[in-house]
């Protein structure tokens, strides 16, 4: 299938404060359920969003681009958010925290940003959470996963400014040993990023897994700093252990060079059971096509075909059509997290971020995602996300998931207050 390579560059041509309404037209979707448009809100309603639009990491910006510019375009076509028109700034964060905080301050100080979005990082989300109370502005996190961001800065330090729509390292690793439990494998190994988002979800999938086997045990790990691109080191720790399981949260251009040279050496035909918490993303499936084997276990922050219904795939369809690619997760994040904030506008009649914030608190959206309710106490999206197994299908040129297992988020996600018995999966009838 021939794809459009699309640059940074076309999207800075392109835009996104273009309301480009006949592209979509009338019938273009939208989330249901939204409170009717009133002409109360004064506008524009100004979204400062940022993601990484530099570096190895390029493509993920691209992606949020995409959905937060359809998003843009539908709200505005269908009337903006309570009569005002959508305004979105689109910025290259990096991967550095500092640069993040840099554009959230540009964004609110200069630019006059009513909301903000985006972050790919964990480390820059943490690194903002103080600051968004600072700036006083709801920041809608669409990609970083690090379950500290809700639990320690949200619950406990009670910064309200901050919410995530994406799922969190919950699914990583306690939605993974849901699944392993029932595999029959007793060791375990992993290759993992060497830095807190690896070692948490590793930590999070030994300690879910154990507590459903006793006769699990985790033999071998080897760490790769970020930029890693020859994992043949890593690959022979692994295999010389010999373990039964392999589970890995690389991602990105890493865990495609890390497949590829696993291919080479034969690492899919000597282990039993494989996962990669972060292998249905569209960059890796798209990246490794024919190369990424059979019957392994990923899973993502959304995935194309979940949920099938007509909703989510009426938004694909439309997406494909548009971009001639299918949405990675972080287009489906960054379209829906501009859809919260029009709900949420429009049902606190005001742009205060006060009132938005009791809005957005325990509201429920429809997404191609499907049903999201933003959880009161954290302000986390509760939403479900499958897992599956590989298989090549003659519709696309990638694997996708077979068989699919839904762990619901409210099984898998760790509770509120976070600390002391029943806050940890797996829960008690």
């Amino acid at each position: 299938m021939k794809r459009k390579k699309i640059t940074r560059r076309d999207f800075m041509k392109a835009g996104l404060l273009t309301t480009a309404a006949a592209a979509l037209g009338p019938a273009g979707f939208k989330p249901t359920g939204l409170w009717a448009a009133t002409p109360t809100i004064k506008g524009p309603v100004k979204v400062g969003y940022q993601a990484v639009l530099s570096g190895t990491l390029a493509g993920y910006g691209a992606f949020h681009n995409m959905g937060v510019m359809m998003a843009t375009e539908e709200i505005n076509a269908a009337g903006g958010i309570g009569g005002a028109k959508l305004e979105v700034d689109f910025r290259d964060s990096t991967l550095r925290a500092d640069e993040s905080i840099k554009n959230a301050r540009y964004f609110v100080d200069s630019w006059g940003a009513d909301f903000l979005g985006g972050i790919d990082s964990s480390g820059q989300a943490l690194a903002l959470a103080p600051v968004m109370a600072e700036l006083d502005r709801v920041l809608m996190v669409t990609h970083a996963a690090t379950e500290k961001l809700t639990e320690e800065h949200v619950f406990k330090n009670g910064v309200k400014q901050v919410f995530r729509i994406c799922t969190p390292t919950y699914q990583d690793g306690n939605a993974a040993a849901f699944i392993a439990k029932d595999l029959p494998v007793k060791t375990w190994s992993t290759i993992s990023p060497k830095y807190e988002y690896g070692y948490t979800c590793w930590e999070m999938f030994k300690n879910t897994l154990t507590k459903f086997r006793s006769d699990v045990s985790f033999i071998a790990d080897s760490w790769a700093p970020f930029g890693t691109t020859d994992f043949r080191a890593h690959i022979n720790t692994i295999l010389d252990a010999k373990p039964q399981g392999f589970y890995s949260t690389e991602w990105a251009g890493e865990l495609i060079s890390m497949i590829k040279q696993a291919n080479q050496a034969g690492f899919f035909q000597k282990i039993k059971q494989v996962m990669l918490p972060v292998g249905a993303a569209m960059d890796v499936l798209e990246g490794c096509g024919p190369e990424l084997p059979e019957n392994v276990w990923i899973s993502g922050r959304y995935f194309f075909l979940y949920p099938d219904d007509k909703r989510n795939n009426d938004w694909v369809a439309r997406f494909h059509k548009r971009w001639d690619h299918y949405p990675a997760y972080v287009s489906e994040t960054g379209y829906s997290a501009l859809y919260a904030f029009k709900k949420a506008v429009e049902a606190a009649g005001s742009k205060e971020t006060k009132k938005v914030i009791q809005a957005l608190e325990g509201m429920t959206l429809d997404s191609p995602a499907g049903k999201r309710i933003f959880r009161k106490e954290d302000h986390q999206a509760m939403y479900d996300v499958p897992w599956g197994l590989t298989k090549s299908d003659p519709k696309y040129p990638f694997k996708v998931m077979g068989k699919q297992i839904v762990i619901p988020a409210k099984e898998c996600f760790n509770r509120p207050p976070f600390t002391g018995p029943g806050t940890v999966p797996p829960f008690k009838a």
